[in-house]
This record gives C-alpha cells, sequence and structure tokens, in this order.
C-alpha cells in the first residue's frame, strides 16, 4: 500500500523501473558501458505481479498486443514480456499520478 501512496515520489519512469527491478544491469569498463540482464533487485514480488499481469495485457490490450508481436520478432518471448511490463509500469504510473481509469488502448 506503500507504493501506491507515494508514487509521486518517483520522478520518472526509469526510477520506479529502478525500485521494482525492471532496470538492466549495467557493466562498464573505460569509456564502454554495456547493457546486460535484468537485475535481481527491488522488489521482487511486485516485479512478478507486474509480469504476470503483462501476459494478460498482451491478450486483452490490443496496443501491447501489437508490441510484444513486434518485440516477439526481434527477441525471445520472455525478455518481450519484461519490455511489455515496462510499459505496464508507465501506464500504472500514469494512472495512480493523474487519478484516472485505465483505458484500454484502441488501434486505428
Amino acid at each position: 500500500m506503500c507504493c501506491l501512496l507515494s508514487i509521486n515520489r518517483f520522478k520518472n519512469l526509469d526510477e520506479l523501473a529502478s525500485y521494482i527491478g525492471l532496470s538492466p544491469g549495467e557493466h562498464s569498463s573505460a569509456d564502454k558501458i554495456y547493457n546486460g540482464k535484468m537485475t535481481k533487485r527491488g522488489k521482487g514480488h511486485i516485479r512478478y505481479l507486474l509480469i504476470e499481469a503483462s501476459w494478460v495485457a498482451v491478450r486483452k490490450d490490443p496496443a501491447l498486443m501489437i508490441a510484444y508481436s513486434d518485440y516477439k520478432k526481434k527477441m525471445i518471448a520472455q525478455k518481450a514480456i519484461i519490455k511489455i511490463a515496462r510499459k505496464l509500469l508507465n501506464r500504472i504510473r500514469f494512472v495512480l499520478r493523474n487519478k484516472q481509469r485505465y483505458v484500454i488502448s484502441v488501434v486505428g
């Protein structure tokens, strides 16, 4: 419940994603930066629920279904769903910050 009450403490989506653990790991060497796998840091239970919700969202929301299909052309399904989870997290953040209902995207 504390996360719902304090959504405004996160300045942007990256901070919220990092808090939950949906940010890629980073390895740096000299002037090169490599993005790696998703870190195990963050709130694992929230991350788990968000990923499970993303599997449902790709079946129910046409825009997320299209995004998932596009991602799946480039990567395996598990990586694609992580990208969808981040998109869903952005939508959840918007709903909580603006106190609006979630609206399923309409593809035109």
